[in-house]
């Protein structure tokens, strides 16, 4: 199918691929943009599209599964320090707590990945689906800082085992950073880049430790220091601009 966007006088320059269209939107990150392109979600002007080339225009009129999107350009950051019993998601089938019950905001906002329903810590949430999509990708190695309290105190040859990266047959780990608390050697922290769901805890179970406490202190050099558990605040100008350095999206 042809791009209709051929016949609209408007500069090249603000023509714009539709995935992008429609994260800057706050729908949804550029790679879900592109599933729903394909799966034949979205019209531009009326006329179905599934070619990911497409670029559309200001003057375009864009639905996805039948609901309008319009250009978004004000972007919300929040910054979460998550407590338990609260679930990363938008909403919950099973109607428990989720962190949109916690942060209240007028943008229709989501969490950058997930922290288990009783892990504590850093949560962003934010409407920018390209930083939120960078800011996932293992190509970026985003540094994640955990605290683990373990079952039992970690031997450090198994530490040292974790920290070379773990190969199970159905998951794997890059090699991390690993320390041992000289007060208390059933507690860790521990560095990763990847962010791989339940990560953390299914490193330390291939040696047979088990997570029994996980708070997130850092995520992309963000931490949670001044607010209390439930507590949340918007992210600076500056913060802001050192996630667009690190992911390298231009300001």
């Amino acid at each position: 199918m042809k791009s209709n966007t051929r016949n609209i006088r408007v500069k090249d320059t603000e023509l714009v691929r539709l995935n992008k269209f429609i994260a800057d939107s706050g729908l949804c990150s550029r790679r879900k943009a592109d599933e729903l392109i394909i799966s034949g979600a979205v019209k531009v002007n009326s006329m179905l599209v599934t070619v990911l080339a497409t670029k559309v225009g200001p003057t375009d009129f864009i639905t996805v599964n039948g609901d309008p999107i319009k250009s978004f350009k004000h972007f919300t950051y929040i910054l979460l320090n998550k407590p338990k019993d609260t679930i990363s998601t938008t909403n919950d089938e099973r109607s428990r707590k989720t962190v949109l019950d916690l942060v209240k905001s007028s943008s229709r906002i989501y969490p950058i990945g997930r922290l288990d329903r009783n892990t504590t810590g850093v949560l962003l949430l934010t409407n920018d689906g390209e930083i939120a999509n960078r800011l996932t990708h293992p190509r970026y190695q985003i540094e994640r800082i955990y605290s683990a309290g373990l079952d039992k105190p970690i031997h450090e040859k198994d530490a040292l085992a974790i920290s070379q990266g773990v190969e199970l047959e159905d998951f794997s780990s890059s090699p991390c950073e690993l320390y041992i608390d000289h007060k208390d050697n059933a507690k860790v922290t521990v560095i990763l880049r990847e962010g791989k769901h339940h990560e953390v805890k299914r490193i330390f179970e291939a040696y047979g430790y088990e997570v029994q406490k996980l708070d997130r202190k850092s995520f992309a050099g963000l931490t949670a220091r001044g607010l209390n558990r439930g507590e949340h605040r918007h992210l600076t100008k500056a913060e802001i601009d050192s996630l667009k350095k690190i992911t390298n999206i231009d300001k």
